[in-house]
């Protein structure tokens, strides 16, 4: 048997707000409940012995898998960073709650823009062949990759359909780890957005695009 495991996580919480302002998000921190949920990550994959660490390069990516994985260097792929937005400045006013609301609804359209910003599609050309990179490196058996939720998104899509889409409804919560096997013949899909702080998902019903939606409208 020749099937290799990829553990993939959401980075844990962050905040993108700082009193009502909004903060840069390549550079924005893991919040208080983040270490926490980061470090639950931890105890959960405590067992699990890794071969490779693959982060975005971005702060909140390698901060999480700093303390899921403290053993290993994290590898920064810029190739799978998050959807860049656009400003929010520039969506009409009466267009805004629907932006945020339906970013991630559905099949998302390749021509979708993400928040005014990077498209869907855009983002399938740069995360795809990355995919493709890591599953051509026969050097590894397990791998935890520590994403984003529209990355994530992108991976467990593919993964699931065998071809090139993006399903807006698998909800990545901060801190998440999904379980994805892989062979020559193609992905089994394991467990989606396990969150080990919160295991059957008591604290709440809104997605991510709804929190953040909350957080913009009351800055």
């Amino acid at each position: 048997m020749s099937r290799r495991r990829l553990y993939l996580m959401r980075h844990a919480a962050v905040a993108y707000f700082d009193n009502g302002r909004p903060v840069r998000p390549e550079d924005v921190p893991l919040t208080e409940e983040g270490i926490e949920q980061a470090r639950a990550a931890g105890a959960a994959l405590a067992s699990v012995r890794f071969d490779r660490v693959l982060t975005s390069g971005l702060a909140r990516t390698l901060e999480t898998a700093r303390i899921v994985a403290p053993d290993l260097e994290a590898e920064s792929w810029p190739d799978l960073r998050e959807l860049e937005s656009g400003r929010l400045g520039d969506i009409p006013e009466g267009q805004l709650e629907q932006t945020f609301l339906r970013a991630f609804h559905g099949v998302v359209p390749e021509d979708a823009p993400f928040l005014g910003g990077e498209t869907i599609g855009s983002l399938l050309d740069r995360v795809l062949p990355a995919l493709d990179r890591l599953l051509a490196d026969p050097d590894w058996d397990v791998v935890l990759a520590v994403l984003h939720g529209g990355v994530n998104r992108a991976i467990l899509s593919h993964a699931l359909t065998g071809v090139r889409t993006f399903l807006g409804g698998f909800e990545q919560s901060p801190g998440c780890i999904n379980v994805l096997d892989v062979d020559e013949s193609g992905w089994i899909v394991r467990a989606v957005n396990v969150a080990p702080y919160d295991p059957v998902h008591l604290r709440g019903r809104m997605t991510t695009m709804e929190e953040l939606w909350s957080q913009f409208r009351n800055t």
